[in-house]
């Protein structure tokens, strides 16, 4: 019988991804203090625990204020009820500042996809450049050219020119 069966747990129950939770272990800890592989998959099935445990709680406090969706502010007061009011604000912090960053990312991405966008040749010619440049590094900075990519190239950039 399989371990993770005895606790009624499936193979198909969320988890989170072990790459990204071992990468946040070993960067809260000392560059000399190694993990045991048993301790992160325990650490990360805490991790897991801890967020069924707070959604649970949220859950219950958005269904207390007859709300069918769980906010932000429903998982704080469901800190503050399981005993982890001291976290409170630091939770809130980093809300706010991944609020913040959103923000930032989808205000650069309007920028980028407003009044500048390209023609159809402008977007075939800089997407064989941006291949040459991968080529080009992959092939440890030789640049090495593709067929007929010398000719298109300059035949988009060409006809950009006489368009301007």
């Amino acid at each position: 019988m399989d371990p993770m069966d005895i606790v009624g747990k499936s193979k198909e129950d969320a988890s989170l991804p072990k790459a990204t939770m071992t990468k946040i272990i070993k960067e809260m800890l000392p560059a000399d203090v190694r993990v045991a592989r048993d301790a992160q998959d325990l650490l990360i099935e805490c991790c897991v625990e801890f967020i069924n445990l707070i959604s649970s709680e949220s859950n219950e406090v958005c269904n207390k204020e007859d709300k069918r969706t769980i906010a932000p502010e429903h998982v704080l007061k469901a800190l503050q009820v399981l005993g982890f009011g001291e976290y409170v604000e630091e939770v809130y912090a980093a809300y706010e500042q991944h609020k913040y960053e959103t923000m930032q990312d989808s205000q650069r991405s309007v920028k980028m996809n407003s009044g500048a966008e390209m023609t159809e040749e402008e977007a075939a010619a800089e997407q064989q450049r941006m291949f040459a440049e991968a080529r080009a590094r992959m092939n440890g900075g030789v640049s090495i050219p593709q067929p007929d990519q010398e000719q298109q190239v300059d035949d988009n950039t060409q006809q950009s020119n006489l368009q301007s």
